[in-house]
């Protein structure tokens, strides 16, 4: 199936190139545009993607040395590179896991989903001694070695080239970790709020909502991946769906803070886009729920994997692009669109109206292509093109990643631009760094120093927010970014917001005064990202272009390859 949301923009791109080549390298300064707002920095669109279920070593383990074979992209790191807090030594040959890591093939893209539960990354982490991922996280699905060795895993700069390169040319962070350990949803509830606290679980019978428990919720927090409460298109149906548990978020998030200012803003996903609208009564109820169908083939640009699982004969499968448990805003009644409504023009894209700034994908690049990009943007790629290990993979994730900064580097804007590349969480992949535990919780979910022990919380502290969690990477692609530079700046999911509101002046998430010990929103805690940015020296416009399908540089840098015709 074609990418819907592909065949629109594709042409907006060639369109936003072609401008760009009339008008010569993008303004740093598009003149006193009426949709911008005053900033502390230069920066006045943020776009945020968010990727799926990586660690940094995963990533970045022997970065910036590729092992180079012959068939796959090359990579060469330029001179002076900074090196990262990656694996070598002992690590590589006497980890004390139960196998040693190793390099993935690109061939290997496609694995299995590993482990990543909130007790299960905890017990990987053993009090910091990192040496349990094979017995806690490790799974042996499609893609994975029988002997439950793949957690070990990683790929270099062959496979994940385009990520390489944006860290040669832009800055990356070292030291970045998952605000809590657990999968998905509390990192995606992180990135926005700094919170995973306030959650009641409900199930549905009979059309009734009624409060329930579940593994998923501890002392009021969320653990787990549960779809959003009322969400059409997630696991309740909007309510017309009996038994089915779905999660409700209490509290304040940056959709909150941005809209009391006035600032515009959206969560954009591929597949929220409704494939058959909801209907209503004549009352205003609702009488069928939008429905999310479409779909996309999994790991398209990837090989089928026989490593370790000889009976496997297509992992090629339709997977739906939308995912409930993606979508963080969709648990707040303030910011929840629940029947996936449409904007009520283009040029509503990122204000207020019927939408409630939650969008498909392909509204992004409507608003990029008429110059009117929001202030604020959040961009979930659709499942297959994600890079969550089972249904995407990291071929596909590079695609994605590369067609978004390649349209926004050649747009008008991208000289007030910051791109922020990050992930939810770890997947249960290793990695040999132990963040800091800077909140403690002692709840029955809790293993990260013994049974129930992640620390000594404070009297009154909420539970089952154990973290920080685990590694993960972090990137920020702009004009404004230093070059070819890694930050060791400890940081964590909520610092991506921490700069929204240092930038636009919107306060913190729990107001100005910081609420009792273990209780409050990670925001105000979270390290700066702004040692990643140079705003003393001129912006660097000239654009970096990819290759979507091999992340090698076609224009700009310091080398070139011949263009791949994806448009």
């Amino acid at each position: 199936m074609r990418k819907h949301w592909m065949v629109d923009w594709r042409a907006m791109l060639a369109a936003l190139a072609a401008a760009a080549a009339l008008a010569g390298a993008p303004s740093s300064r598009a003149a006193d545009r009426d949709h911008d707002t005053q900033t502390l920095t230069p920066i006045k669109h943020i776009v945020v993607i968010f990727q799926e279920n990586i660690t940094f070593d995963h990533y970045f383990a022997t970065y910036p040395i590729a092992a180079n074979p012959s068939g796959e992209p090359s990579f060469h790191a330029l001179d002076d590179t900074p090196s990262v807090n990656g694996l070598s030594g002992g690590l590589l040959t006497s980890n004390p896991n139960e196998f040693q890591p190793f390099r993935l093939d690109a061939s290997e893209a496609v694995t299995c989903d590993e482990d990543h539960g909130y007790s299960d990354e905890q017990k990987a982490a053993d009090n910091g001694l990192l040496d349990m991922f094979v017995q806690h996280t490790s799974k042996t699905g499609v893609g994975c070695k029988t002997d439950g060795s793949t957690v070990m895993g990683y790929y270099d700069g062959n496979t994940v080239t385009a990520l390489w390169n944006y860290a040669q040319h832009y800055a990356m962070n070292d030291n970045e970790f998952g605000t809590t350990f657990g999968p998905s949803t509390p990192g995606a509830l992180n990135l926005i709020t700094g919170q995973t606290h306030g959650a009641t679980a409900y199930t549905f019978s009979g059309g009734v909502a009624a409060t329930t428990t579940t593994s998923g919720v501890v002392d009021g927090t969320d653990i787990g991946d549960i779809d959003p409460y009322l969400d059409d298109c997630g696991q309740d149906a909007g309510g017309t769906v009996n038994g089915k548990t779905t999660l409700f978020m209490t509290g304040t998030n940056i959709g909150d803070l941005l809209n009391a200012k006035g600032i515009t803003w959206g969560w954009f996903e591929g597949g929220f886009l409704p494939t058959q609208p909801a209907q209503f009564n004549s009352d205003g109820s609702l009488k069928s729920p939008a429905v999310c169908g479409s779909a996309h083939t999994a790991h398209p640009t990837a090989a089928n994997p026989t490593d370790g699982n000889p009976t496997n004969v297509n992992v090629h499968t339709s997977v739906t692009d939308y995912s409930a448990h993606h979508e963080p805003f969709m648990y707040f009644a303030s910011t929840r669109n629940p029947h996936h409504l449409r904007p009520t023009s283009a040029a509503m894209i990122g204000r207020t109206d019927q939408a409630n700034h939650q969008y498909d994908l392909s509204d992004f690049f409507t608003a990029l292509g008429a110059d009117r990009l929001p202030a604020v943007s959040f961009l979930k790629a659709p499942s297959f093109e994600d890079g969550h290990p089972g249904y995407s993979d990291p071929l596909s994730e590079q695609t994605f990643l590369v067609d978004v900064i390649n349209a926004l580097q050649q747009s008008p804007e991208w000289g007030e631009t910051a791109v922020i590349i990050n992930w939810d969480d770890s997947d249960g992949w290793y990695d040999h760094v132990t963040g800091p535990i800077v909140n403690t919780s002692n709840s029955s979910a809790d293993f990260f120093a013994g049974s129930g022990n992640c620390g000594t919380p404070a009297g009154g502290a909420v539970l089952g927010r154990c973290g920080y969690g685990p590694r993960i990477p972090y990137l920020v692609i702009s004009p404004w970014a230093k070059r070819n530079f890694v930050d060791h700046t400890t940081t964590d999911q909520s610092s991506s917001i921490a700069f929204i509101e240092y930038n636009w002046g919107l306060g913190f998430i729990d107001g100005p005064t910081a609420p009792a010990a273990g209780t409050g929103s990670f925001d105000r805690i979270a390290g700066s990202i702004t040692n990643m940015f140079d705003f003393d020296d001129r912006p660097n416009l000239k654009p970096l272009i990819l290759n979507d399908t091999t992340g090698e540089i076609v224009h700009g840098g310091s080398s070139f390859s011949v263009p791949h015709n994806h448009f």
